[in-house]
């Protein structure tokens, strides 16, 4: 069964590769500010699910479009038979605070902005999950949720927010701010789930799995488990 992740993103790549998946990295062409103007009456939490289905949406169209018979031949692609299992995972995720959904601010005015507007407060990020099996060339099954967690922000100062925003970092994250990174520094504390926060969580994945009917045991690539094997005999005692 192979594992297809809908998302540029490094960090939930990082994030599977660590747990235990090798998987294929595909990424959609949603227009997420288009999608977000449609959504912009919606409840946040529906909000964040909607954008992880559209994009496991244009992935599987990507995917099926690619098992045509007419399809042209990419030599940078693995050799996959549509008689193969496919697990698609996207994930779209987003913060809450003060009632507003915050996306990644693109621009370094706006990640200081933001920054110095949420500085010693909290607010959640959400992160929606969709999972789609594709088998037999169909989608025969799919499962979505989000999940949510409360991020407590340092009070830092002006120019330490001048100082991070220059780096680069927060201007394509969501929330504008990273755990495992620079942004680490800033962050006081977390309620809920790190890994939905790097940006795929993992007990909501498993969770939609099983939905679907799949034990997230079955996915986990013999390199990654022969290696943690490898590791452990080699751990002195």
């Amino acid at each position: 069964m192979r594992v297809v992740l809908g998302s540029a993103s490094p960090a939930r790549l990082r994030v599977l590769r660590a747990a235990g998946l090798r998987p294929r990295v595909l990424v959609s062409d949603v227009d997420e500010d288009a999608l977000l103007e449609e959504l912009v009456t919606a409840p946040p939490h529906q909000v964040v699910v909607r954008l992880a289905q559209a994009k496991a949406d244009a992935v599987v169209a990507a995917l099926l479009a690619e098992e045509r018979p007419d399809a042209p031949t990419d030599e940078t692609r693995p050799d996959e038979s549509s008689a193969v299992d496919t697990v698609v995972l996207t994930c779209d995720s987003m913060l809450l605070i003060d009632g507003v959904l915050a996306g990644k601010p693109h621009t370094a005015a706006v990640a200081a902005e933001r920054w110095r507007s949420m500085r010693g407060r909290q607010g959640e990020l959400l992160t929606g999950h969709c999972v789609a099996v594709l088998s037999g060339g169909e989608v025969t099954a799919s499962a979505h949720a989000d999940a949510g967690t409360m991020i407590r922000f340092a009070d830092i100062d002006d120019a330490t927010i001048d100082s991070y925003v220059a780096t680069g970092e927060p201007l394509s994250v969501a929330g504008g701010f990273t755990l495992d990174g620079l942004g680490g520094w800033f962050i006081d504390g977390i309620d809920g789930d790190p890994s939905s926060v790097l940006g795929i969580g993992l007990p909501t994945v498993r969770a939609l799995l099983r939905r679907v009917g799949i034990d997230v045991t079955r996915l986990w690539s013999d390199t990654a488990t022969s290696n943690i094997s490898a590791g452990s005999a080699d751990a002195p005692h």
